[in-house]
């Protein structure tokens, strides 16, 4: 056992053993806020109180209370789940480390910071703190009533504090406080993206790297949030305009009677078969003083500029969009609309922002991008795939990319994940690998197994050795993620063999990360240019 003091009190954790070199010290269950129960329900985070004597970190605090329709697990968790989990090679090292916040994925809807997911022991090896962290989800993270009480965005407001307590109390964990790297993936990678344009979190670290998410995915915001939440408490008996009665009847609610409620507000989201996000990042209204997380339109605030100095690394995975086949779709109902429906195919932002003609006339154009004159069916799912990527994930990356580029005064750097192993699992844990069949893909989140050991999916999933290409892959990710927390360069030296250039508007430089890290530029071009002549003609805000 192992002791640190931080402001609040004495935690005590344990020292282990780390199966990839060294050793690690862990404090799980470190709670960072108040515990958001009864009259705290729905509002922003308040500081942790103190405790008396010596607090046990050995033990995970209860993730948020959540569904996952992603691996289709019940319902599970605590309201009482404001806690964060640090990692350490070593407590009093000669010179402070490089520290790495993780906020994980899971569309706003589901996840933790868990170890079973993310465990430390691959990112520990180099040298660096791994901070993972849980914050509020879905209806209890994101209620928004345009009141003073609930403006909205409680779940970042939460990522917020767990920086705050991080800054304030990481240098009793050996870490530098002036050098911490916050770092996500999905829902995760879009959290990252936020905290680059909000007030809040401004000064609160001095890198980024968003995986697979930006603030311009379709689905990082919601539309209609207030009358979402308003309809919410129709469906479950109240029906009032009053914000206040409303807000005081959904405090009451039983948690379980809040979470996993669909609601539908568009003919879009009540027919189409898709994934849609019901309650997520809004625009929030200004009461008083309160301090508001997103004070404006993101694309506004993007192209105003991200945080000075903040240096960035920003990228996407080959495959992205086979997890966009999965989530719990009927297959043969998304083969039949997206043959039937010219429309199936208009993004999100034509879908609330153009007339139903400017709908059906996207929809023709891409359909005859990605299929030409052939119905989509289960033998082109390939291609399926590939359309629901781009849409979501890939051209967001690219246009969250150069409009951060716009600004030029931010480092900023861009990748490919194209790592192939017996690691890439995600297509069987989507339960979609009767419809993409036996190639290995790099689908959303299949790059995570090369920065954690997910213990979770450890029975379905190999171990392999350190001669393996896995364990090689392996090795070259984190190196290059940790280079870029400790010197805001992937590629500071030559040791991984060659050079990341930054990324600029002229010269477009990303890396390929694979087996083999091979430089280029201005990735999926031809595709990118398709999708920027779509918002170009039909929705300008979302063109670079």
């Amino acid at each position: 056992m192992v002791q640190v003091t931080v402001k609040e009190g004495i935690l005590e954790g344990e020292l282990l053993h780390n199966n990839y070199g060294g050793q690690l010290y862990s404090f799980k269950g470190i709670p960072y806020a108040e515990p958001p129960v009864g009259d705290l329900r729905f509002r922003a985070p308040r500081p942790p109180q103190p405790w008396t004597g010596v607090r046990d970190a050995t033990k995970l605090g209860e993730d948020c209370y959540h569904y996952d329709p992603f691996f289709g697990t019940p319902t599970q968790g605590s309201e009482d789940c404001l806690y964060l989990n640090v990692y350490t090679p070593e407590i009093s090292p000669s010179k402070p480390l490089p520290v790495m916040v993780w906020i994980h994925g899971g569309g706003f809807i589901a996840g933790s910071g868990s170890d079973e997911l993310y465990g430390p022991e691959f990112l520990l090896r180099l040298d660096v703190i791994l901070v993972t962290i849980n914050y509020r989800l879905e209806v209890l993270g994101f209620l928004c009533l345009d009141t003073a009480e609930v403006p909205g965005n409680a779940g970042m407001k939460d990522q917020v504090a767990a920086l705050r307590w991080v800054r304030t109390n990481i240098a009793s964990f050996g870490g530098d406080p002036e050098n911490i790297t916050i770092f996500g993936e999905s829902a995760g990678g879009a959290s990252v993206s936020f905290h680059l344009i909000s007030p809040m979190s401004k000064g609160l670290f001095k890198r980024a790297i968003s995986q697979s998410g930006n603030s311009t995915c379709p689905w990082a915001m919601t539309s209609m949030v207030k009358e979402r939440s308003l309809q919410l408490a129709k469906d479950l008996g109240c029906d009032s305009k009053d914000e206040k009665e409303v807000y005081e009847f959904l405090k009451a609610q039983p948690v379980e009677a809040l979470v996993d409620k669909r609601i539908k507000l568009t003919y879009a989201e009540a027919n189409k078969e898709s994934a849609f996000i019901y309650f997520n990042v809004v625009e929030e209204k200004q009461f008083g003083d309160n301090e508001r997380f997103m004070p404006g339109d993101p694309y506004d605030l993007l192209r105003a500029g991200i945080h000075e100095g903040v240096d960035v690394m920003n990228g996407y995975t080959e495959d992205e969009g086979v997890l966009m086949i999965s989530v719990g779709l009927d297959i043969p109902k998304v083969l039949d609309q997206a043959n039937k429906y010219p429309e199936y195919f208009a993004p999100l932002p034509v879908i609330y922002n153009g007339k139903i003609t400017d709908q059906m006339e996207v929809g023709k154009m891409i359909k005859e991008y990605y299929f030409k004159d052939e119905e989509v069916s289960k033998s082109n799912v390939d291609r399926l795939y590939a359309f629901l990527g781009a849409d979501s994930f890939i051209y967001p990356a690219i246009l969250w990319q150069k409009l951060c580029a716009k600004n030029g005064s931010n480092k900023n750097y861009l990748y490919k994940f194209t790592c192939k192993s017996e690691k890439n699992i995600m297509k069987n844990l989507f339960g979609v690998s009767h419809l993409v069949g036996d190639k290995i893909v790099v689908s959303h989140a299949d790059d995570l197994p090369y920065l954690f050991p997910m213990k979770i999916f450890a029975k379905k999933s190999p171990r392999l050795g350190i001669n393996s290409t896995f364990y090689r892959m392996m090795d070259q990710v984190t190196k290059l993620w940790t280079n870029f927390a400790k010197y805001g360069n992937p590629t500071p030296d030559a040791n991984l063999g060659v050079i990341w250039k930054p990324y600029t508007l002229e010269n477009q430089d990303y890396l390929d990360i694979g087996e083999y890290l091979v430089p280029g530029t201005a990735p999926d071009n031809d595709e990118i240019q398709f999708w920027e002549r779509i918002y170009q003609k039909y929705n300008t805000k979302c063109a670079p």
